[in-house]
């Protein structure tokens, strides 16, 4: 099995150049695209048009694959220019409760130590299902807004236990988690005195999105070899025009992962590049939900 270095090495000085060339208009465009999506739906529900409430789901998936924009902005990829990554990204954690700031830190360790059982992050104290009931919970909104408000709260007291999170930051995470916390007490207030439009419009979409997004988030590593070559330990899913959109190509997730300096609009001719080296590839989220509900019992 290829490591992806000596994959790289192989290529072109012009090509690896090409690969890492991030752009402003790129982000801006395909921002534009999803932005549009969730102010649309937002619009239909928030004005009451027929089966208004059905809209409530795809607004709410729209809202929750926000996550993969926020991921991006970790990485500074979505944009060239830094100061628009990271605006971004703090307004993108204010729409999913996520801070951008503590996911960053949280996310380069996760990809310091993919799949690994021991240190990466995204399998401490919450690991891969193995029965339907794990993956029911899984799947659930309970368990992750536990968690996200645990991490709120944490990080507002100042108590950080995690080994990824440098001391020299902590000051920083402590103010972002108060400033998060004071806009979701503001917007609080507001849906009890004026108005509970953002019960309709957020809340309830987010909590109808986020088993969507848990599914998805599944395929990047469920089932994939512990092992430190990220062509085996991430998979890549093959799927369609509008989830590579909602999630800014992060389908194309082990060639992320080989190459997280490569921008999200670079990510398919990564993939023609990788794709003869790829040990896990998915013909879809529902040929990958089979495969990996197959053995639970």
């Amino acid at each position: 099995m290829a490591e992806p270095a000596q994959v790289l090495a192989s290529l072109p000085p012009q090509t690896r150049a090409d690969l890492t060339t991030r752009s402003d208009s790129a982000g801006l465009v395909h921002l534009a695209k999803h932005a549009s999506i969730i102010l649309v739906l937002a619009g239909y529900v928030a004005a009451g048009l027929p089966l208004w409430w059905v809209a409530m789901l795809p607004l709410g998936i729209a809202l929750v694959f926000v996550f993969t924009l926020q991921h991006e902005c970790t990485h500074q990829t979505p944009f060239r220019s830094v100061w628009l990554n990271e605006l971004v990204g703090h307004i993108c954690a204010v729409l999913i409760a996520q801070p951008f700031l503590w996911f960053r830190a949280f996310h380069l360790a996760h990809h310091r130590h993919t799949n690994d059982p021991h240190k990466d992050p995204e399998l401490a104290g919450d690991a891969k299902p193995d029965s339907w009931s794990a993956f029911a919970w899984h799947l659930g909104t309970l368990g992750y807004w536990a968690s996200k408000l645990r991490t709120l709260r944490d990080n507002a007291r100042g108590s950080f236990d995690q080994t990824y999170v440098s001391p020299r930051a902590h000051a920083r995470l402590k103010t972002e988690s108060r400033l998060l916390i004071a806009l979701y007490a503001a917007g609080t207030v507001f849906t009890l005195t004026v108005s509970p439009i953002l019960i309709w419009i957020w809340a309830l979409p987010l909590a109808l999105g986020f088993p969507v997004l848990r599914l998805y988030l599944l395929a990047e590593h469920g089932r994939c070899p512990q092992v430190a070559n990220m062509f085996e330990n991430s998979r890549t899913t093959l799927t369609n025009k509008v989830v590579k959109l909602l999630a800014w190509n992060m389908p194309y997730h082990a060639e992320h992962h080989a190459y997280p300096n490569v921008p999200f609009h670079k990510l398919p001719d990564a993939h023609a590049v990788t794709a003869p080296h790829l040990a896990v590839i998915a013909d879809g989220y529902v040929a990958f939900t089979k495969t990996y509900t197959l053995p639970l019992k």
